[in-house]
């Protein structure tokens, strides 16, 4: 090939990536998806059996991520009438105060009759961020375990930090748990762990789906999670893992819109 050639090949690779950057940038991160899911749950009690449960997670209210990013997923969240919400940590990036209350306020129309609960990400702050969202009815659960009854079933919600990692440490928060248990991990990583705990659901985020997908590459930013997004299993536990709403690092999402999701629990076969 001529240098003529060479040049020309790399000034038509540049214009590709500058395009897919611009539009991952100005259109993708903004074009929010609803995931409808049914995820089979082994050992699913029959009354909660079409249980629903939204998920919103990774918000990163930043410049980037505006208020308005953030309440219009919380009103369309909303809007698809979950029994429960659950959001899965990462409301600002690198804890930044100056967005805290703020993006505890974008959330504020969620609601659901079973309630909204939350957890924390490893980019949240333990005092202020869960303050903020108190205020605006979500309870959080760090290292905590709260407990509700649906259809006269007793569902265990156990929520983790993000640090806390061995399965000794997660069995210690679930202790007492009775009903049907459902881990709240910001970190997919924790499904080795609540498999070891017979655990049945983990809803997870963190990962933002790779926040961008390249073709034949696939997302190299998040190969070392065991679920990059959606649907994943281990032994007897089921993990759901939500793509997020937010952006980090890079304000652009390349084939991997952000997403919040509904899911319909269903019995696993076997």
């Amino acid at each position: 090939m001529t240098r003529r050639g060479v040049l020309r090949t790399v000034a038509t690779a540049a214009g590709a990536v500058t395009g897919l950057g611009a539009y991952g940038f100005l259109y993708e991160r903004h074009r929010l998806s609803i995931t409808r899911a049914e995820v089979p749950v082994a050992g699913l009690p029959h009354a909660l059996d079409g249980l629903r449960i939204g998920v919103l997670t990774d918000v990163h209210r930043s410049l980037w991520v505006t208020h308005e990013d953030v309440t219009h997923a919380a009103t369309a969240l909303t809007a698809e009438r979950p029994d429960l919400i659950v959001l899965g940590g990462d409301y600002v990036t690198w804890g930044d105060r100056q967005y805290v209350q703020q993006s505890a306020e974008a959330l504020a129309s969620l609601s659901a009759p079973h309630g909204v609960f939350g957890i924390l990400g490893n980019h949240d702050d333990d005092h202020d961020m869960p303050a903020a969202l108190a205020n605006q009815g979500v309870l959080v659960l760090k290292d905590a375990r709260t407990r509700l009854t649906i259809k006269g079933e007793t569902i265990d919600l156990v929520g983790i930090r993000f640090w806390t990692k061995r399965a000794s440490d997660i069995a210690a928060v679930a202790r007492g748990a009775t009903g049907f248990v459902v881990l709240l991990a910001h970190d997919p990583r924790r499904l080795v762990e609540a498999a070891a705990l017979k655990m049945p659901l983990v809803l997870s985020g963190h990962t933002h789906g790779g926040q961008v997908v390249l073709p034949l590459a696939g997302a190299v930013a998040a190969q070392k999670f065991p679920v990059v997004e959606g649907i994943g299993r281990k032994e007897h536990t089921t993990m759901f893992v939500s793509r997020g709403l937010g952006t980090v690092y890079v304000p652009v999402r390349i084939n991997c819109p952000p997403e919040i999701a509904v899911l319909t629990l269903r019995p696993a076969a076997g």
